[in-house]
């Protein structure tokens, strides 16, 4: 979720200014003779606490055509030497392309005081392995704000192949699942629901072999073995492991002839009467449990395939988001829909935070092109309107923005076989794209082609894009310049159709 927190703003006199092109190789003379004359003032004046910050620039230090500091923070060179332990080796030289980071992430405070402080009092006087130096020195550059946050990656809301990546916890009432417990042994992992589908019939195999072989041994027919003259309730039952035998047979109506209930007792006929109703009843639930959690249609997701980026690009004269969706299978899907969610942190006007705020994107709900006839390829088109999240966005402030969008395909599982017994299952497909996946001024190459009388689907160039002319401005200030554009015409054309007008000459 802190992924998708808005960040701060870029205030100048807090972080300190961000040169985009500094050029730090112009004078590197004048840095070092800059560099020693610091040092050696810092060696005079010991006694007095000083700053974190150097002093004020001389005039043998001014490097001309390099963007000016704020006196209080310093610079970046010169934070760096100080912050580095004598035992480090220098520094590489930076090139002029290299990007700086802020000043705060710099700064000699950031760095841990057990590396810090104890080193320059040591250094000169305690030798120290080479290989500790190291170490040492990959500790405290691991250690630095920077390369912490270059190593957080963005946590997304739903992958790339469809899960959603949120766990609920801290349920209290739980015994809502019991009441549906139909669908809780069909979401079960299959492991879980194979125990318990073993459980269902073993326990109740025990129970009522259990019962038998009370039966048979109260009423003296297991002592009673081999005895023409005894009339049993339960034949041929002499132990637990033949009681148990007789519940199986029972139960499975397997029927072998050698154990058998007879009409000498109550008891038994209404036992064998339950264990009739209990089986039938545990069929029922376990074997539809087995075959709907077979038959879900979660596997035939895997062969609905989307494109891995956007695309932003003019189409008809509008700026327009496009990716592309595609069924590797044969039999399509029936009533194939799409729609997309953006999932965007805001704030309100009164302060108020919403994470995560979930807002529709429009993919033709109003003119019913978001129902797919999905036999081929298809390019999904959102066109960026005055009502889309994306209206003011440019490509520029696309990089700063933080955002997630949620592909959502559905359908239903087109029916095979016999018509009486199949029936279709809506099918769910999902995938998500990041600001980071959403190419600007791009569009997605062709992959159909005809060939021998009929179209071929090549799906090696699903993915390809190709770069096309668009501009970098926002749909609203495209909208806002061809408005302009169009009261000049206007403008011009009554002006000149003033000037072409005859001259009425008055009357006599």
């Amino acid at each position: 979720m802190l992924a998708y927190l808005p960040r701060p703003p870029t205030d100048t006199s807090r972080y300190g200014t961000f040169p985009q092109k500094p050029n730090l190789l112009d004078a590197p003379g004048v840095l070092v003779e800059d560099g020693r004359q610091q040092a050696a003032a810092t060696t005079a004046k010991r006694s007095t606490p000083m700053p974190n910050y150097p002093s004020a620039p001389r005039r043998s230090g001014f490097i001309p055509g390099e963007p000016s500091l704020p006196p209080s923070r310093g610079s970046l060179t010169n934070q760096h030497h100080r912050g580095r332990p004598s035992w480090c080796p220098p520094p590489a030289p930076q090139e002029a392309s290299a990007r700086l980071y802020p000043l705060h992430a710099l700064s000699v405070a950031n760095i841990p005081n057990s590396s810090r402080g104890k080193t320059s009092a040591r250094s000169s006087t305690i030798p120290t392995p080479e290989g500790l130096q190291s170490r040492r020195c990959k500790l405290l550059e691991e250690d630095s704000p920077t390369v912490q946050a270059g190593k957080r990656q963005r946590q997304r809301y739903v992958t790339k192949v469809g899960k959603c990546q949120v766990n609920l916890g801290n349920i209290q009432d739980k015994k809502r699942f019991l009441s549906d417990i139909f669908t809780t042994i069909v979401d079960l992992k299959y492991r879980w629901f194979l125990f318990v589908f073993m459980m269902c019939y073993i326990v109740t195999w025990v129970v009522f072999g259990v019962i038998y072989f009370f039966d048979a041994w109260v009423r003296g027919d297991v002592g009673h073995q081999g005895d023409p003259e005894w009339q049993a309730c339960i034949e041929n039952v002499d132990g637990f492991v033949s009681a148990l035998l007789l519940s199986v047979e029972s139960q499975r109506t397997i029927g072998y002839g050698t154990r058998m209930v007879t009409a000498n007792c109550t008891e038994g006929v209404i036992l064998l009467m339950a264990q009739s109703i209990v089986g039938s009843m545990i069929d029922a639930m376990m074997v539809g449990c087995m075959f709907v959690k077979i038959s879900r249609p979660k596997k035939r997701a895997q062969t609905l395939i989307f494109s891995k980026n956007c695309v932003i690009s003019r189409r008809d004269e509008k700026l327009c988001l496009m990716f592309r969706v595609g069924d590797l299978r044969e039999s399509h899907m029936v009533d194939a829909k799409i729609r997309a969610k953006l999932i965007k942190s805001r704030q309100t006007a009164e302060g108020e935070f919403i994470p995560l705020e979930q807002s529709e994107l429009n993919l033709g709900y109003d003119t019913g092109e978001d129902r797919l006839f999905l036999v081929e390829p298809q390019i999904i088109c959102h066109v960026i309107n005055r009502h889309s999240p994306f209206w003011d966005m440019s490509a520029e402030s696309l990089r700063r923005e933080q955002f997630e969008i949620i592909i959502i395909l559905e359908g239903i599982v087109e029916a095979t076989g016999n018509r009486c017994l199949a029936t279709g299952m809506t099918c769910q497909a999902r995938t998500s794209y990041t600001e980071d996946e959403i190419l600007w001024g791009y569009r997605f190459e062709p992959c159909m082609s005809l060939e021998k009388g009929a179209f071929q689907v090549d799906y090696s160039r699903f993915e390809m894009t190709f770069e096309v002319q668009t501009p970098a401005a926002s749909a609203k200030e495209l909208h806002e310049l061809k408005e302009l554009e169009q009261q000049e015409h206007s403008t011009l054309s009554l002006y000149w159709d003033h000037l072409l007008q005859p001259c009425v000459l008055p009357g006599p």
